[in-house]
C-alpha cells in the first residue's frame, strides 16, 4: 500500500505516471472460470483445440476479463489520500482493446493521472491505464478510468 498523501499532493501528480503493478499471469484455468461467471463460452477464449486453428493460434482471455484485472493490478498503487474512506469505480471515459492476451501470457498496469477534481469534499480521479502484455510492443488495452475517493469528512 502506498503512503498517504494530501489532496495538494495528488493534485501535484496530474500528468505523471503514479505506477507500474507486477507482472500477472493469465491462464487457461482463470479463462475457463471467467467464461463461467460471465457466461461467455466463445471458443477462442475456452477451447484451446478449436483456437488453435483461429488467427490467434491459441486461446486468448476476454477483453473484459483484461479489463476487469484493473482493480487488482492498480490496488497496490493507488493514491492513498488523507482522510480515504473509500474509493468507488466511477466508469470510463474510454477504453480501447488493442491487442489480445494469449494464454499463458502475463500483464501489468501502468497508470498516468490525467485529472484529479475536488467535488464536494471527495476527489474524482482520472487516470490513464495501459494493460502491457509481457514480451509485447502494443498493449492490451488502454483505458481512461474514472474513480471517486470519497474522503471520511465528507460524510458528516
Amino acid at each position: 500500500m502506498p503512503q498517504k498523501i494530501t489532496k495538494k499532493e495528488l493534485f501535484d501528480l496530474i500528468g505523471q505516471e503514479i505506477g507500474c503493478s507486477e507482472w500477472f499471469h493469465i491462464n487457461q484455468d482463470r479463462i475457463n472460470k471467467f467464461g463461467d461467471v460471465t457466461e461467455d463460452h466463445q471458443y477462442i477464449h475456452t477451447n484451446p483445440e478449436k483456437a488453435k486453428n483461429s488467427p490467434f493460434g491459441g486461446t486468448i482471455a476476454h477483453g473484459m476479463l483484461t479489463l476487469s484485472m484493473i482493480v487488482h493490478l492498480c490496488n497496490k498503487f493507488a493514491p492513498d489520500i488523507d482522510g480515504l474512506q473509500m474509493v468507488i469505480n466511477y466508469g470510463f471515459d474510454k477504453i480501447r482493446f488493442v491487442t489480445p492476451v494469449k494464454v499463458e501470457k502475463s500483464i501489468r498496469a501502468r497508470a498516468l493521472l490525467l485529472e484529479a477534481k475536488e467535488i464536494r469534499g471527495n476527489i474524482l480521479v482520472k487516470t490513464k491505464i495501459t494493460i502491457e502484455i509481457e514480451g509485447e510492443k502494443k498493449p492490451a488495452l488502454v483505458a481512461e478510468w474514472l474513480t471517486m475517493h470519497v474522503i471520511a469528512s465528507s460524510l458528516v
